[in-house]
């Protein structure tokens, strides 16, 4: 049986010897000292041998074992560290060499025209608020003099979640939440998304983004509003720029006016933009109406107030001279990159 412990820890230091990667050292773990390894094997034969031969040869395979174990551990110290050195050499990094810059990304161009209309806007003395876009049908509606029968109210018009509550036609609702909690005299803008069963077109989609204006003070006139309008206007496309102001009805202004520019694709003799007509429809506005002040509890007989409503989507299709809504929304990099 000495023979035969000597013949295993001969096989066992040559084969550790000779591995060259740490799962063939596993196998040969295995291999002698596992469960059913040769070196198990021959201690099982221990109870074979007479009293005086046991402890000799129980000794002798320990030592075998031990050995073998010793030298397992020092030889996968040895094959992690030359597989460490070899990814060292591998992966070596040149920190000299320029790098690989990652591509930027780029302002959206109806980001950029917002930016731009905010800071208009403060700059004529205005504060910037917002809301949510699911609204009770009080604060959407009929804190606007917007009747139950009105066709806005439609639910073919408008997206419903409940009976009361619907995601929001007009960020007008802002206005209301605003006048209900601060006092005259107000001058905000109230920029955001809003939803209306619009079909999608060049010019049309049935979620959008509008700008609301609100100013209530003393004292405050049409002319007020014209000239707010126009600043706006001549700053976004230039001095040049041309506007016209058109008789129109809002249940929640009296009196009541649509505005729009010259169209900034034909300029005015009539194209698929502007549908054939030279000017394009960009907002409604008018004077506040006295039954919206005194829903949100200001007097209409101490204050006035004008409102407007733009859609972001429609000046920023002017700002760059854009013909389809369509293309800010498909995220496009090949267009997108151009702003």
């Amino acid at each position: 049986m000495k023979e035969a412990l000597q013949q295993i820890r001969s096989e066992a230091l040559t084969a550790l010897a000779q591995a060259g990667d740490p799962q063939e050292l596993e196998t040969l773990r295995i291999r002698f000292l596992g469960k059913k390894g040769a070196l198990t094997s021959q201690l099982a034969r221990l109870g074979r041998l007479s009293p005086e031969e046991r402890p000799v040869v129980g000794q002798l395979a320990n030592a075998i074992r031990q050995e073998i174990d010793d030298l397992l551990k020092t030889r996968l110290t040895e094959l992690q560290r030359a597989q460490l050195a070899e990814r060292l050499l591998e992966e070596t990094i040149d920190v000299t060499l320029p790098g690989q810059a990652p591509p930027l990304g780029r302002i959206h161009p109806m980001t950029r025209v917002l930016d731009e209309v905010k800071d208009i806007f403060l700059g004529m003395g205005f504060g910037v608020v917002e809301g949510p876009e699911v609204e009770t049908t009080w604060h959407c509606f009929t804190a606007l003099n917007t009747d139950e029968h009105h066709p806005a109210r439609d639910r073919q018009d408008t997206f419903y979640i409940a009976d009361d509550i619907v995601l929001r036609t007009q960020t007008s609702s802002v206005q209301i939440r605003h006048m209900l909690a601060n006092r005259p005299p107000i001058r905000i803008i109230s920029p955001g998304r809003v939803y209306r069963k619009d079909e999608v077109d060049a010019t049309h989609s049935p979620m959008f983004h509008q700008i609301e204006g609100l100013v209530v003070d003393r004292g405050v006139t049409m002319g007020h509003l014209k000239h707010t309008l126009d600043t706006l206007m001549k700053a976004i496309y230039g001095a040049e720029t041309r506007t016209r102001f058109r008789p129109h009805h809002f249940p929640y202004t009296e009196p009541s006016a649509e505005v729009d520019i010259l169209c900034y694709m034909c300029h005015g003799a009539g194209c698929r933009v502007c549908k054939g007509e030279g000017w394009i429809e960009l907002l409604g506005c008018g004077m506040v109406h006295p039954k919206v002040l005194s829903l949100c509890g200001i007097d209409p007989d101490v204050y006035s107030g004008f409102a407007f409503g733009i859609g972001l989507e429609r000046i920023t299709l002017g700002r760059f001279s854009i013909d389809d809504m369509r293309l800010l929304f498909e995220n496009d990099m090949r267009f997108l990159a151009q702003f």
